[in-house]
């Protein structure tokens, strides 16, 4: 049994992951040997296979290829020539020196974008025009601002038309040499660039799945990669989908978790309110009973007065004093559970944790 062999079956043994742990000079093995089982052909077409390295060790993944990458693509057909130009490309046209090309490349990158563009238009997704009158220096090219636009289910894909350049090395002139000798900061260039007639497309915007980048190749010119890069602008904007149902899911989810703390919250403010309650009824008894022991003892003192004005005064005292004490007593009262008020958002607060009072 090869290692092919015996790795995919213990990928099979082990439901498509395996993690292999150690140290020393065998782990590091394990990606060439991985990288030597996709190169074998013995992987299942349906399948992938992943090498990684993790917190445990090297993992090993089979899992099955997307869907949209077995599917089969229809060509997308590129006119021979624009006879009706759409609104995009026709603003570019307008252009002096469209999209910063040359001349003999300028007509063919406007077919390939009038036949993209098309072919993503027949699928739904609109289109529209940027800065189509400049190019930026390769290094800036993944932060410049597109040349046109695809927007796919709300995802808005750029596109920036690039014309590649043919490095040469430079021979230095008997000027720049004389130049070098006398300035000691000038540097002669080691090589020369000169246009040529690939061209290259770059997108930005939305999550890459095949590529984000596609350009003229010996034997496969991007005539025949213009049904990948449609179809990459309908992953961007099914995945654009996915991700604003994921976030609403989410933000269901996490707002019924939230209505849950709220009315938990609820139950233990109406449980805290009966407890204080409680606690204030056995605070106002005991002051009660304080209250009835003074005013027994004032009648004591009272009842030992002689009659006249002043007893007939104190008694008075007496009386109202009795009733007062009668008042404040909960005990004179049926005992019962108290209405619980409406509580506000910083009642509840307290109970919440990590939420907030005023929404999830």
């Amino acid at each position: 049994m090869t290692f092919t062999e015996q790795l995919l079956q213990e990928l099979a043994e082990a439901d498509g992951r395996i993690v292999k742990s150690g140290s020393g000079p065998g782990m590091e093995k394990w990606p060439p040997r991985v990288a030597a089982a996709r190169r074998s052909g013995r992987v299942p077409e349906t399948k992938e296979l992943h090498g990684g390295w993790c917190q445990g060790g090297y993992e090993i993944k089979l899992v099955g290829v997307p869907a949209w990458r077995l599917a089969v693509l229809e060509p997308v057909p590129v006119p021979a020539r624009l006879t009706r130009p759409h609104t995009v490309v026709r603003t570019m046209q307008n252009e002096q020196q469209p999209l910063d090309l040359t001349k003999p490349v300028q007509g063919r990158a406007l077919r390939l974008i009038q036949a993209l563009i098309t072919a993503a238009e027949a699928e739904g997704h609109s289109s529209s025009a940027g800065h189509t009158g400049f190019a930026p220096p390769p290094h800036r090219r993944h932060r410049a601002k597109p040349h046109f636009t695809i927007t796919a289910q709300g995802q808005t894909v750029g596109f920036l038309a690039l014309q590649e350049q043919d490095r040469t090395e430079h021979v230095a002139t008997e000027k720049e040499l004389d130049e070098a000798k006398k300035n000691s900061w000038i540097r002669i260039p080691r090589f020369d660039y000169t246009p040529s007639e690939r061209l290259r497309f770059v997108l930005s915007g939305g999550q890459p799945h095949r590529a984000s980048e596609w350009s003229d190749t010996p034997g496969h010119p991007l005539e025949d990669q213009l049904a990948e890069i449609a179809q990459e602008v309908t992953l961007h904007g099914e995945a654009a989908e996915h991700r604003r149902l994921d976030e609403i899911e989410a933000a269901r989810q996490k707002r019924v978790r939230w209505e849950a703390a709220m009315e938990e919250a609820r139950v233990q403010y109406a449980e805290a309110y009966r407890a204080r309650h409680f606690e204030a009824q056995e605070a106002a008894w005991r002051h009660a009973t304080r209250l009835a022991e003074y005013v027994s003892a004032v009648r004591t003192r009272v009842d030992a007065m002689p009659a006249g004005q002043a007893r007939s005064e104190a008694e008075a005292w007496i009386d109202w004093a009795a009733a007062r004490v009668e008042r404040l007593d909960p005990l004179n009262t049926s005992p019962r559970l108290p209405d619980i008020p409406e509580p506000r958002a910083d009642d509840l607060r307290p109970f919440l944790g990590h939420w907030s009072p005023y929404g999830p």
